[in-house]
């Protein structure tokens, strides 16, 4: 069966349809495009790198899977869709895992990917896949051009298939959106006539209204502000901007109250000035020495990593109110919330009655036990953990030795884990950034890279597991550079999958543990990123920590290796929270 004939245009067609999508994006609010190579999405390169007089920050790299992650750390940083752009073929496919963790984590993304126009489909021609399809189920929308090739739409059609997308990404909750965009050839004009649409002036377009959010009227609390109670904060995964309102509204909230705050690592509040927090929740809520259940329960966010928290949550039997922030899908996995409400706390706090000046006696007293548990956990933790070189002693280190407000990233497994515990309760505030919406390692260092470029500066700390999954991350070193952002990575090698260690099958038997779960790998971490230009150092201690830091922290991108010992370090885990749990003058709710 013949084909039918193509669609009529010209290489300057494609280009001009090209640049008039982009437009319509940048109109909407589009800052920064991530590009990857290939040839059928040639014409959308060509006018990104026209668009980049009229202030498009164009970043280029070479592996789909890497940009896709930077471009969703991009994201994470200031709540603005990043947009990718690819070639056809197994290329859309990579871009999976980065759409998967950006639907979880709520973080608008924009993911544009060239085609071939629908009449080449499903006859055999060259790299013609059902790419349409690869994205659906964690998109917001998987949207598509005409299906002749984009240069067969009208502009305004453009502009609406843009302005659609845009909102889409920053709905709520925001997340990822899919433009399939099929491109007819030719693709690559003559010099002449890319000169001549180069020399042409950039028309800029209207920026589209946007859609008002729907207003949602809040139910009667099921919460009584005079009596005692706690509040569970989850992760933060908002922009970071607006972090300090939600945090205002908490002070607010715990002055009138009195309530004990137990607030994930990745909150984003510890050492939220005016905050009275308990750090050592996790440790203190050992099995078999647990505290007992909140009368009531104020849910902010999405579930803490903590399973023993999340245990504790479970058992409550009293009423809890879970609110969100932008995010109206169901976020109570224990199924014990008397009531959900998306509106965000500052907005939920403000529909309420006025809150009492001053916190009841007894609410206080309720509270107080916790406080007093929590300080001496804190004590307890810095005579264990002084002269450590252990993982749990990095992450006390490291929250008293990195300068305040700097925002750390930190990798899933171990590393956010020992930072929710073991971080000290005096560290200074700063934004602690985590994806822990699917919880995995893809793209660990590609997200840290995106965070640095949006935020200026981060640190990331990482396993040289997640490390060595994301190795390309390493090529994003001259982006940084050339945008004077820094990067600085703490890679704890421990040889493998530490998180497994704490697993109940790593007892001696037949099971081989090592080959079945650690994995560990034969590569010289400091030299692979050597070979990619980036400078790094092998830390020997605690002692020699504050040293490493002044030295890699004013680098675009630099490495410091600390080599721990995985066993060892699941063992003083395990020490530790038999210590704790085992704490005099633990509350118990009397």
């Amino acid at each position: 069966m013949t084909p039918p004939p193509a669609h009529p245009c010209s290489a300057a067609d494609n280009l001009r349809a090209s640049l008039r999508l982009l437009q319509a994006l940048q109109a909407c609010g589009l800052r920064r495009l991530v590009l990857c190579p290939g040839s059928r999405s040639g014409p959308l390169a060509v006018a990104a790198g026209l668009l980049e007089r009229s202030g498009l920050d164009l970043i280029t790299g070479v592996d789909e899977r890497s940009a896709a992650f930077l471009a969703l750390g991009l994201g994470r940083a200031d709540g603005h869709a990043a947009a990718v752009v690819t070639t056809s073929g197994t290329a859309v496919a990579n871009l999976l895992p980065a759409a998967v963790e950006a639907d979880h984590g709520a973080i608008p993304l924009l993911l544009l990917s060239a085609d071939r126009p629908q009449r080449l489909k499903g006859i055999g021609a060259n790299q013609t896949v059902n790419q349409e399809r690869f994205l659906e189920p964690s998109a917001r929308l998987a949207l598509a051009a005409d299906p002749r090739g984009l240069a067969a739409m009208a502009p305004a059609a453009i502009d609406a298939l843009a302005a659609r997308a845009w909102a889409a990404a920053h709905g709520t909750p925001a997340g990822p959106v899919h433009l399939n965009l099929p491109l007819e050839e030719p693709l690559h004009g003559s010099l002449a006539e890319l000169e001549q649409l180069a020399a042409e002036p950039l028309q800029p377009l209207p920026q589209p209204p946007l859609a008002p959010a729907p207003a949602l009227a809040p139910q009667p609390s099921p919460l009584n502000p005079a009596a005692p109670g706690a509040v569970v904060v989850g992760p933060w995964r908002g922009p970071l901007a607006e972090l300090p309102a939600f945090a205002a509204a908490l002070l607010r909230w715990q002055r009138a109250t009195g309530w004990p705050v137990l607030a994930d690592g990745l909150s984003g509040l510890r050492g939220w000035p005016g905050l009275r927090l308990i750090h050592a929740y996790d440790l203190l809520l050992e099995a078999g020495h647990g505290l007992a259940p909140a009368p009531q329960l104020l849910r902010l966010g999405p579930m803490p990593a903590s399973r023993r928290l999340q245990q504790w949550i479970a058992a409550g039997m009293a009423p809890q109110l879970l609110i969100s922030e932008a995010d109206p899908r169901n976020l109570d996995a224990t199924g014990t919330a008397s009531q959900r409400c998306g509106l965000g706390l500052a907005a939920w706090l403000e529909a309420q009655p006025p809150l009492q000046a001053t916190p009841a006696p007894e609410a206080l007293a309720w509270a107080e036990p916790w406080h007093r548990a929590d300080a001496e956990a804190q004590r307890q933790l810095d005579a264990a953990l002084a002269c450590s070189a252990s993982e749990p002693a990095l992450a006390r280190h490291l929250s008293r030795l990195l300068p305040p407000g700097l925002p750390v990233m930190l990798a899933s497994s171990s590393p956010v884990r020992d930072w929710e515990s073991f971080a000290a309760a005096d560290a200074p505030q700063r934004p602690l950034i985590g994806f822990r919406g699917a919880s995995g390692i893809d793209g660990t260092l590609s997200l840290a890279a995106g965070l640095a470029l949006g935020c200026g500066a981060l640190v990331l700390v990482s396993g040289d597991l997640a490390l060595l999954h994301d190795a390309n991350g390493w090529l994003w070193l001259q982006q940084l550079a050339q945008r004077g952002a820094r990067l600085t990575v703490v890679l704890i090698d421990n040889g493998g999958g530490g998180i497994f260690e704490q697993l109940p099958i790593r007892a001696d038997g037949p099971l081989d543990f090592e080959r079945l779960f650690a994995m560990p790998q034969a590569v010289d971490q400091l030299a692979l990123a050597q070979a990619h230009g980036v400078p790094g150092r092998r830390c020997t201690g605690p002692e020699g920590l504050e040293e490493d830091l002044a030295w890699a922290l004013p680098q675009p991108l630099a490495v410091i290796e600390l080599r721990t010992h995985r066993q060892a370090d699941a063992r003083l885990r395990q020490e530790l929270r038999r210590r704790m749990a085992a704490l005099h003058g633990a509350p118990h709710g009397d």
